[in-house]
């Protein structure tokens, strides 16, 4: 029996290799080359329906790929025979909606899967997740339901709990977009730190602030293939392309 493929650090953190996928008959990336390197921060900006979702949920394949490669910590994992699971086991996903369990309180929302997927003690669970709780600047929040709490602190629970699995990068899919304006800004100072500290990130964004501030490269995507990218004040402050432009006119 061959021994499983080990993550590696020696290569970029993400790869995407002419990644195709349809719809039916619709064509909705059309052979995206994408790399995210280790520690890097991209954010991937454009406009509603270019794709931007699928590529990301490709990443760590909740939407199967048609055809294409693509490699997480040098890794295929496309490979019929790759262990998905370990793999997802490094890959920190945060969507549009929280996805918390509402019959659950906080804590219990951040200790199930350590406990079942990480097989720790209850112990080391809560322990892990008080961390990452106090972390996002909720501690204290431990008993509470979400119901109980705005979309804000919802979010950031959520990635609390993604967090408390240890992963090596962080996947964010338009985070702060089902939220009111003023409780945008407590998630992105969560993601900024967390930029700070190192974490490998990849996020699908609406906050050009954000990008600016905080992105190590930039990709605007359009009509499913990857129009424009670059260093962040490139492709905000002087795009090249045309289509890059207009959708900036419009944002900016």
């Amino acid at each position: 029996m061959t021994a499983a493929p080990q993550p590696r650090t020696d290569v970029p953190a993400i790869q995407v290799r002419a990644l195709h996928k349809y719809f039916g008959k619709n064509e909705v990336l059309k052979g995206i080359d994408f790399n995210v390197d280790q520690a890097e921060v991209v954010c991937v900006i454009g406009p509603s329906g270019s794709g931007k979702s699928t590529l990301l949920r490709c990443v760590n394949r909740l939407e199967e790929p048609t055809s294409g490669e693509i490699l997480v910590e040098g890794i295929d994992i496309c490979d019929p025979e790759v262990d998905l699971d370990g793999v997802r086991s490094r890959i920190g996903m945060v969507f549009q909606q929280f996805n918390l369990f509402p019959h659950l309180n906080v804590m219990k929302n951040l200790t199930l899967a350590q406990r079942t997927v990480k097989g720790r003690s209850k112990d080391e669970a809560v322990e892990i997740a008080r961390r990452n709780l106090d972390k996002v600047g909720l501690a204290g929040k431990e008993s509470a339901y979400p119901a109980h709490l705005s979309g804000g602190q919802q979010q950031r629970v959520a990635i609390a709990r993604a967090l408390s699995m240890d992963p090596d990068m962080m996947l964010f899919d338009e985070c702060t977009s089902a939220l009111d304006p003023e409780l945008v800004g407590d998630v992105l100072a969560v993601m900024k730190d967390l930029a700070s500290e190192g974490m490998t990130m990849m996020v699908v964004t609406h906050e050009m602030g954000f990008a600016r501030e905080v992105g190590n490269k930039v990709v605007f995507m359009d009509g499913g293939v990857v129009v424009e990218e670059g260093l962040p004040d490139a492709v905000l402050g002087e795009p090249q392309h045309e289509r890059t432009k207009a959708f900036l006119s419009k944002v900016l």
